[in-house]
């Protein structure tokens, strides 16, 4: 293992033999003509004067239909540690996997053009990599001693998609989302060839894979700031994470995806062919796996209505959500829970299972409809019950005596006789 104070000379710049970058880091871009600018010259400014390797800033436009290029390749020219990598096609992923497959650094990193992490995590991030430690390292959001500041819809967001990569592919990563990882290229040569996913799922895909080969994977917690301008369309991106996890399962379960032993570390699952689980024993072994999938399948289907409520209308949100997530549960119930894996009856569990999602289908809607019931019904009690307007109670008066010209006797003032005055009767002879 290589210590940290070799790979820097005594006045501390990096002590390499052809002066070849040590760490290359990947700035994916598409549509951030006004971003890019004050991002890459606050990273430029933060390697030149804190960072302790040799660095290369790469800006990898992927698509971009606004200026975002003519930026790109300005500060090209304006620092000597920036360069520009150009697709036509869009896809984060696409464009990590092209420029990490050509680059000649020691370690490969990433970071989103916001600059949403502390750039202060990114000497603790690759530190162990250059020394050996460690094959990747990502930062995390979730960990202990991250500081976060973020809306709670994302934040729930965040935390349900990772724990449906625990429950459904094992991960042991704690977040796979955040926009902040680096891997040693040695390693990057031999799992990038296994990803397929071109967007926003290939980190995730990247992480399963090399957990799954046995890598150490190390986590920085960080400081991070939520971007309120971001472009991420959580719906589309929420069901490119569903058909990814869908995807790579599938893949792992049936052997198709075939992970090779590159670490000492024994992937999830357990022993025997990489990627694929323990046999599921008996009934209370098969219970505890349904009820994990169940609350995955929760997760996802709250992660995927909020996201589609958006734009949607309830019941068409909760429709397409249900429809989802069935799929998904099936399929991973079939091979996690029971055990059963290869083609033979898959159509017919597909089709029990939408028989089920039916159901539930029915359920949920049939209470959605009672929920705007009953809210009406509670509309009618409240106001002609509860909150009615009640008129005063009558009050008993006295009616004023009317007015008269007569004095009253004794000098006293004209008005209303009381009840209690005393009667005087007149007899025949005058006597009172």
């Amino acid at each position: 293992m290589r210590s940290l104070e070799c790979l820097v000379s005594p006045d501390g710049s990096l002590f390499t033999h052809d002066r070849a970058a040590q760490v290359e880091i990947v700035v994916p871009v598409r549509d951030e003509e006004r971003d890019l600018g004050p991002s890459i010259r606050r990273l430029a400014a933060y390697l030149s004067t804190r960072f302790p390797f040799r660095a290369v800033v790469t800006i990898a436009d992927n698509g971009s239909t606004d200026r975002t290029w003519a930026v790109a390749r300005a500060l090209a020219a304006e620092f000597d540690a920036v360069r520009t990598v150009h697709l036509d096609q869009s896809g984060r992923g696409r464009a990590l996997r092209s420029v990490w497959s050509a680059s000649d650094a020691d370690v490969l990193a990433y970071m989103d053009v916001d600059l949403s992490t502390d750039l202060n995590a990114l000497l603790p991030l690759v530190a162990p990599l250059l020394s050996g430690h460690s094959d990747l390292a990502i930062g995390t959001r979730l960990a202990r001693g991250a500081r976060v500041v973020r809306g709670p819809r994302r934040e729930v967001i965040s935390r349900c998609y990772n724990m449906l990569l625990h429950a459904t592919l094992g991960a042991g990563f704690s977040d796979a989302q955040c926009g902040f990882k680096a891997i040693r290229a040695d390693k990057a040569r031999l799992l990038l060839p296994l990803t397929r996913d071109t967007g926003w799922f290939f980190d995730s895909e990247l992480l399963v894979l090399a957990e799954r080969a046995g890598l150490r994977i190390h986590e920085v917690p960080v400081d991070w700031v939520d971007d309120p301008d971001s472009r991420v369309k959580v719906v589309a991106t929420a069901l490119a994470d569903l058909r990814g996890i869908a995807r790579l399962r599938w893949g792992l379960s049936r052997g198709t995806i075939r992970v090779p032993r590159l670490g000492g570390r024994v992937p999830p699952g357990g022993p025997g062919r990489p990627g694929e689980p323990a046999r599921p024993g008996g009934l209370y072994r098969q219970l505890a796996r349904f009820l994990a999938v169940g609350v995955a399948s929760t997760l996802a289907y709250v992660v995927l209505y909020l996201g589609l409520r958006t734009g949607l209308s309830a019941q068409l949100a909760n429709a397409v959500s249900l429809l989802a997530t069935a799929l998904l549960n099936t399929a991973v119930n079939r091979r996690f829970t029971f055990g059963i894996r290869g083609r033979p009856d898959l159509a017919r569990h597909q089709a029990q299972g939408l028989l089920a999602f039916g159901a539930g289908l029915a359920l949920t809607s049939g209470a959605l409809a009672a929920l705007h019931a009953v809210a009406a019904i509670r509309f009618v009690i409240y106001r002609h019950w509860v909150f009615r307007r009640r008129r005063a109670p009558a009050t008993l008066r006295t009616p004023a005596a009317a007015p008269s010209n007569e004095p009253t006797r004794h000098g006293a003032a004209t008005g209303a006789v009381p009840a209690a005055t005393v009667l005087t009767f007149h007899t025949k002879n005058g006597q009172h």
